[in-house]
Formats: C-alpha cells, sequence, structure tokens
C-alpha cells in the first residue's frame, strides 16, 4: 500500500512537472515568500514599514534620482538582528533629499531639495555628528526604482514589504479555514443523519452572508489590525472547506478500506483521520490553493475599504486605495504597480491550483 501510494504520488509529481504555467506559478510564489521573509534586508528604505518620508519629492516617477544627505542615528542600536530582519530598523538614520551643499567652518550648510524650479531652505549641521566627520560617506545618490508616493516613500520598499501582509494572510486564512472545515465537514460526512443536518443549516446560512460583508462584520467586532484581518478572513472561508470534505467522506466512508477498519475495531477518530483524509487529500489541495487567491484578493478589498491594516503599515490594497485618484493626475503607476502585484500573485495561485488539480487527477491518462 505504501508502494503504491509512493507510486501515486510520483506520477503526480511528474505530471505536474510538466505543466510550464504551474512550475512556473510555483517558483514565482517560493520568490515572494522569500522576498517578503528578507523584505527589509533587499528594500532600500529598511526602516519600520519603510516610512521615511521626504514630502519634498513627493509622487516622483519611477528611476528618479536625487542626493541624499544620511544624518546618523544619535540613539545606540539595541536592535537584535532578528528584530530588524522582522520589523526593520527602529532606530533608522535621517536622511534628508539635499539639491547642493558646502562647508563652512565646522558644519555642513545643504540646500534642501525643491521640486518645481524652487529653491528650498538653506540649512546646516555640525560636522561632528558625523564619525571621524567624513561627510561624504553621508551624501549619497539614491535611485527610486518605483518612484515615490504621496508622502515621499520609496514606493518600491513599501511594495516589498507589503508583500508580507498579502502572502501570509493566506498562510493563516488557509490554516483557520482547515482547521475549522475539515472538523466541520469530517463530522457531517461520517456520521450523517442529525448531525449533518445541524452541520449543514450553519453551513448554509454561513454560506448565505456575501463574503465581504460577512469579513467586515468580523473585522469590526474584533477591531481594526493586522491579525483581527488575518483571523476574520479565515473565519469566513472554511465553509468551502467543509462542503468539499462532507462531500468527499459520503463517498468514501462506504469503501471497502473504511469497512475492513470498522471491522478491525476501529474508532471513529482513527478511521476518519488515519484513512479516509490522507484517501481525499487532494481535492482539499487544489481548493486551498483557491482560497489562497481568495484570501489575498479579500484582504485587499478590506485594506481599501480602510479596515484592513493600518497606517503605517504596508499593504497592497492600501497603496491602491492612497493613490486611485493619481490615475486621472497623470501618475497611474502609483495605484497600477501595487494593483499588478496583487493581479500577479492571485494568478499564481489561481494556475498552480488549476496545475495540482490535473496532477491528481487519477482519471486523467
Amino acid at each position: 500500500m505504501a508502494k503504491s501510494s509512493s507510486s501515486l504520488t510520483q506520477l503526480a509529481l511528474q505530471k505536474f512537472k510538466k505543466n510550464f504555467w504551474g512550475v512556473f506559478s510555483f517558483w514565482l510564489i517560493i520568490a515572494t515568500g522569500l522576498i517578503s521573509i528578507f523584505a527589509y534586508v533587499v528594500a532600500p528604505d529598511d526602516s519600520q514599514n519603510a516610512n521615511q518620508m521626504h514630502l519634498s519629492i513627493h509622487s516622483n516617477r519611477p528611476g528618479f534620482q536625487v542626493e541624499m544627505l544620511i544624518i546618523p542615528s544619535e540613539i545606540g542600536t539595541s536592535q537584535n538582528w532578528f528584530s530588524k530582519l522582522m520589523l526593520g530598523d527602529a532606530h533608522a538614520n535621517t536622511e534628508i533629499p539635499i539639491s547642493e551643499y558646502h562647508i563652512e567652518g565646522n558644519h555642513l550648510v545643504y540646500t534642501e531639495y525643491a521640486s518645481d524650479g524652487l529653491i528650498g531652505a538653506e540649512k546646516e549641521v555640525s560636522l561632528d555628528l558625523f564619525p571621524e566627520r567624513e561627510y561624504q560617506e553621508f551624501i549619497v545618490e539614491r535611485t527610486f526604482l518605483f518612484g515615490t508616493d504621496k508622502y515621499g516613500r520609496d514606493l518600491l520598499s513599501r511594495i516589498l514589504i507589503g508583500s508580507r501582509i498579502s502572502f501570509f494572510i493566506g498562510f493563516v486564512a488557509v490554516f483557520i479555514s482547515l482547521a475549522i472545515g475539515l472538523v466541520m465537514g469530517s463530522i457531517a460526512g461520517y456520521f450523517g443523519g442529525k448531525i449533518d443536518a445541524a452541520i449543514m443549516w450553519i453551513i448554509n446560512v454561513t454560506w448565505s452572508i456575501p463574503t465581504l460583508l460577512l469579513v467586515i462584520a468580523i473585522t469590526l467586532a474584533l477591531g481594526k489590525g493586522f491579525w483581527q484581518v488575518f483571523i476574520a478572513v479565515g473565519l469566513t472561508m472554511w465553509v468551502e472547506v467543509a462542503r468539499v470534505v462532507r462531500g468527499q467522506i459520503i463517498s468514501a466512508k462506504e469503501m471497502q478500506y473504511v469497512t475492513a477498519a470498522r471491522a478491525l475495531g476501529y474508532n471513529d477518530y482513527r478511521i476518519i483521520s488515519k484513512h479516509i483524509l490522507p484517501n481525499i487529500m487532494a481535492p482539499i489541495i487544489v481548493i486551498s490553493a483557491a482560497n489562497f487567491a481568495a484570501a489575498i484578493l479579500i484582504e485587499s478589498g478590506l485594506s481599501f475599504l480602510g479596515i484592513g491594516a493600518q497606517p503605517p503599515m504596508a499593504s497592497w490594497g492600501a497603496m491602491i486605495k492612497d493613490h486611485y485618484n493619481y490615475i486621472i493626475l497623470g501618475k497611474p503607476y502609483l495605484a497600477l504597480i501595487p494593483g499588478l502585484c496583487i493581479m500577479i500573485l492571485v494568478m499564481a495561485f489561481m494556475l498552480i491550483g488549476n496545475a495540482l488539480r490535473d496532477a491528481l487527477d487519477v482519471k486523467a491518462s
């Protein structure tokens, strides 16, 4: 039996490898996952939430360049490496866009950057602020590959860090939906009768409520925030899993291997968990991939409505909300870039779901 199972797994893997878009989507999702984990390592702005604001350079085009004066932080660094990796630099250096500078005595005199041909204010800082008075190392030319948002923040950094919410909400939502859906669907399908009728009534009532409306209600009950959105999305997606599991178990419980397990005296929990569920995982895996995509879209919609991740936390949906009016102001990229990121990630999960469906279909040749 184990050898046969191994052979079926190998056959499914071979079929999956032949699907170009499935393999491409798989590696795209892996790359997105790695970027989301190490976002603060690769992001040009590694401050917490990439929240370095420079209003003088707001809403600039992709590829915009400016000289940046970096003022070293006077706060001693007591942050460990893991905190920096997960939360960003809590004591980031201060950055000031400048147009020109010169030295006068013991001071660095600089002119702040100003757009539209204006002349910025002239200010000065003591050279003692720089280690060994080597100020040259702290004046760098900064290129904003994706441009800057309406607050003058680096859009590329915000996109990279915003991928965390869109990516990890899929994991949390799918985990919660599987935990509830597997239990409810298994009990309903295996025992049937009044238990099945009661659970199906709960499923149908939940199913009848519009998903976005239910998520909004749960979010308002739990409060606005990062984890509240994750939980709310997960609590609305379990019904699909439960219906699939129930239908599969109703068919599987009449199989000979289940009858043999009952004859051997195994209890219901063991029959469900050790014998039935492992044999019906294929459709569950496929629907989990679809739920991944749905969770990303729901979170983006919530952030767009302002009840998702709260500022200054980076979120692709919130970026679209902040900049959708720029589409008619000649700067559509501010909303289109996060929108394209959402579209690509959702498409990747849908394509990998289709590829898994084809690979796990034992009836296909």
